[in-house]
C-alpha cells in the first residue's frame, strides 16, 4: 500500500500545483481515478473545474479531449461516425471524442437528453456501440462532467439513470483570500497547467487500479454501508434513495482512500469522509421536503449521525471496530 500512497502523494502534488487550497477535492477525484469510477464536478463557472480534468490528464500522461456540452450536440458527435470513403468503397469508422482515456463532458446538463444517453453505454459498460459494431473504450477511462448548480435556462437536468453512473460528486467552491493571491501570483506570466509533468505513467496507474481492488474490507464495515444505504431508501424525506450501485460505489472509494492514506484496510472513518460525495447525489427529495429547504446533503448528514458503525452501537463512532484491532489472515 505504500507504493498507492507514495504514487498518489506525487500525483495529488502535481495537481495541487494549479489547484490551489483544495486538498481534499483533488484526493476525492484520484480516489475516483483508481475506482474506475467517474467524477461529477458541480460548481459555479471558473473555479477550476477544466483545469483540474486538464491536470489530471497531464500528470497521468493521458489522452485528453473536451466536449463542450450544448443543445445542438448529437449522439454522433460524442461517439463517431461512419462516414463513407470513396476510395475504398467502404464505410469507415471516426471514433468520436469520447474514445479517450480522460474525457472532460463540460456543462453536460446543456444537451438534451438524447445526447446526454449517449454516455450510458460508454460509462458503464465502457464501450460504444455504433451502426451495430460496438467499440471498446480506452484503459484508464475517466468522464469528468461540469454543471453549474445555479443557472438553469436552456438545461435538461440529468436522468437518474445518468447520475447513478457517476462515482462521486464534488465541488471546488471558491478559493481563500490568500490562495487566491497565491493563484494570480502564479499565473503573473503563465499558466501553471502548461508546466505540468507527467509523474505517473499509465502502466503504473493501471498496478495502482488493481492494487486497490487488495485494500482489506472488514465485513463490519459492509454491513455499515448496506444499512447507510438501505437507511437512504427508508428516510422520510427521500423519495428514491441510492441504488446498490451507490453501495457498490462507497465500497470501491472506501477501499481507494485507504490505500491512497497508506493502509490496506478500510476504517470507519474512510466511509464517513466519502458518504457525502458518493450518495447524495443519487437521492431524490420528495416535493414535500424540498419546498422546506430540504436537500440531499442535509440527509445524508442526518444518516450520518442516526447510523451506529455496529448494528449494536458498540463502537465508537469514528473508531475501529473491535474486528479490525487484528490482522486479517490471507491478506
Amino acid at each position: 500500500m505504500s507504493k498507492i500512497q507514495e504514487t498518489g502523494d506525487r500525483v495529488l502534488a502535481n495537481v495541487e500545483r494549479v489547484i490551489v487550497g483544495k486538498h481534499h477535492e483533488v484526493r476525492l477525484a484520484l480516489v475516483a481515478l483508481l475506482c474506475r469510477g467517474h467524477l461529477l464536478i458541480e460548481d459555479v463557472p471558473g473555479t477550476g473545474k477544466t483545469v483540474l480534468a486538464k491536470a489530471i490528464a497531464k500528470s497521468l500522461g493521458c489522452t485528453f479531449r473536451r466536449i463542450q456540452f450544448t443543445p445542438d450536440l448529437l449522439p454522433s458527435d460524442v461517439t463517431g461516425l461512419s462516414i463513407y470513403n470513396q476510395k475504398s468503397q467502404e464505410f469507415e469508422f471516426r471514433a468520436g471524442p469520447i474514445m479517450s482515456q480522460v474525457v472532460l463532458a463540460d456543462e453536460i446538463n446543456r444537451a438534451t437528453p438524447k445526447t446526454q444517453s449517449a454516455l450510458l453505454e460508454c460509462m458503464e459498460e465502457r464501450q460504444a456501440t455504433v451502426d451495430g459494431v460496438t467499440y471498446m473504450m480506452p484503459d484508464p477511462f475517466l468522464v469528468i462532467a461540469t454543471q453549474n448548480p445555479i443557472e438553469y435556462e436552456g438545461t435538461f437536468a440529468l436522468p437518474e439513470a445518468q447520475l447513478d453512473r457517476f462515482m462521486l460528486r464534488i465541488r471546488l467552491g471558491y478559493p481563500q483570500p490568500v490562495e487566491e493571491i497565491l493563484i494570480l501570483d502564479e499565473q503573473k506570466r503563465r499558466h501553471p497547467v502548461d508546466e505540468i509533468a507527467v509523474v505517473c505513467s499509465t502502466e503504473e496507474l493501471r498496478a495502482m487500479q488493481a492494487a486497490v481492488r487488495e485494500v482489506y474490507v472488514d465485513p463490519a464495515i459492509s454491513e455499515y454501508i448496506v444499512r447507510l444505504v438501505g437507511a437512504s431508501r427508508q428516510h422520510p424525506d427521500v423519495y428514491l434513495g441510492a441504488s446498490p450501485r451507490g453501495s457498490i460505489a462507497l465500497y470501491r472509494a472506501g477501499q481507494a482512500l485507504a490505500g491512497l492514506l497508506g493502509r490496506d484496510y478500510v476504517i470507519p472513518d474512510d466511509i464517513k469522509a466519502l458518504v457525502e460525495p458518493a450518495l447524495a447525489h443519487r437521492l431524490i427529495i420528495k416535493t414535500s421536503s424540498s419546498i422546506h429547504d430540504v436537500g440531499p446533503v442535509q440527509v445524508v448528514r442526518e444518516l450520518l449521525e442516526q447510523t451506529p458503525v455496529e448494528a449494536g452501537g458498540r463502537a465508537a463512532i469514528g473508531g475501529r471496530p473491535p474486528e479490525l484491532s487484528q490482522p486479517a489472515r490471507g491478506r
